[in-house]
């Protein structure tokens, strides 16, 4: 099949073991980004496989009417950036692995990254040593501290693992599904949503972006955090209601934001007022960056692509379009 990679920004997967597995294909990777629909389209004329990383290109209806040998998208995960009502008119099956086992740690691991980075001042302290001044002012010590974890989920359950090695108190909030589990399991739920917001001196937020979670934190809620709290976001800025994190550092509540991740992406602009906001500590998306997680998930993406060309697909989001 003609394989076509897009956003490998750092040609990171060719030296990995898993792109072994695309031998015996046409594979060309791209490796910048491309936002013209039309050159992108260009580009990907001949392909009859695009791999998708991640959420970097967006899958429009107006796109797919320019690939007429597209036949499979192989990704990994949720897919809000994927018009599957398209694919599935123009014959391309989707296939995405949702359901992979384990925890993505490399997330989990820059979650907590980022609480420290918080709570010790790091991004600021450095920049001060760097300037030749020294130190700019005092953190504060995470043991005896709340982590107030939204989403009962595996990366949640990690950091929260962390968390309790640092002496932390663990709180959770939840769908009900999701708190019950958590009651199930032993877990602290937080009495009230308003309470979980209110006692947590960090919020990490770990839920999937879905139409029922757009926006599902609000304004009020990040009212109710502390005027020192942390608020940290690994998962997708969608989770927070459009404009509100910017208001709400603005207004004091949270104190602090700790995020990798944005409503637009990649985001380029020095001066955007939520990037370039005082009590921001940012990070360019990189919570799954890192060879081992790469090497995990596109084994999945490229053995996606081998189970549909052996005529034996599987993850199929849009199972009615294959045998079309």
């Amino acid at each position: 099949m003609k394989v076509h990679i897009l956003d490998d920004w750092f040609d990171t997967l060719r030296g990995l073991p898993c792109f072994g597995l695309l031998d015996g294909h046409d594979v060309t990777v791209w490796t910048d980004h491309e936002a013209d629909e039309v050159a992108l389209a260009a580009r990907l004329h001949d392909a009859e496989c695009v791999v998708l990383f991640r959420e970097r290109t967006r899958v429009t209806r107006s796109l797919l009417e320019q690939l007429p040998n597209l036949r499979l998208i192989s990704q990994r995960g949720v897919w809000p950036h994927v018009d599957v009502e398209a694919c599935t008119d123009h014959g391309v099956l989707l296939s995405s692995n949702t359901g992979a086992d384990g925890a993505n740690y490399a997330a989990a691991e820059l979650t907590f990254a980022l609480i420290l980075s918080a709570m010790r001042q790091l991004p600021q302290q450095m920049a001060s040593a760097k300037a030749g001044q020294w130190q700019m002012g005092v953190g504060r010590t995470l043991r005896g501290r709340t982590l107030g974890l939204y989403g009962y989920g595996r990366i949640g359950r990690v950091v929260a693992d962390y968390a309790r090695a640092f002496g932390m108190d663990v709180v959770w909030w939840a769908s009900e599904t999701g708190r019950a589990r958590a009651s199930w399991a032993g877990e602290q739920v937080a009495e009230s949503r308003a309470a979980f917001f209110a006692q947590s001196d960090v919020v990490s937020l770990h839920l999937r972006l879905t139409p029922e979670t757009r926006g599902i934190v609000t304004a009020d809620d990040l009212a109710q955090m502390a005027p020192r709290a942390v608020l940290v976001n690994t998962s997708r800025a969608g989770l927070i209601a459009p404009g509100a994190l910017l208001d709400g550092l603005n207004a004091g509540r949270p104190g602090m934001a700790a995020i990798d991740v944005f409503d637009i992406e990649p985001l380029t602009d020095p001066n955007d007022p939520l990037l370039s906001h005082p009590k921001l500590i940012a990070t360019p998306h990189i919570g799954f960056v890192t060879e081992d997680e790469f090497d995990k998930q596109f084994a999945d993406i490229f053995e996606q692509v081998n189970a549909y060309a052996e005529g034996a697909p599987v993850h199929m989001v849009n199972p009615a379009v294959y045998g079309q």
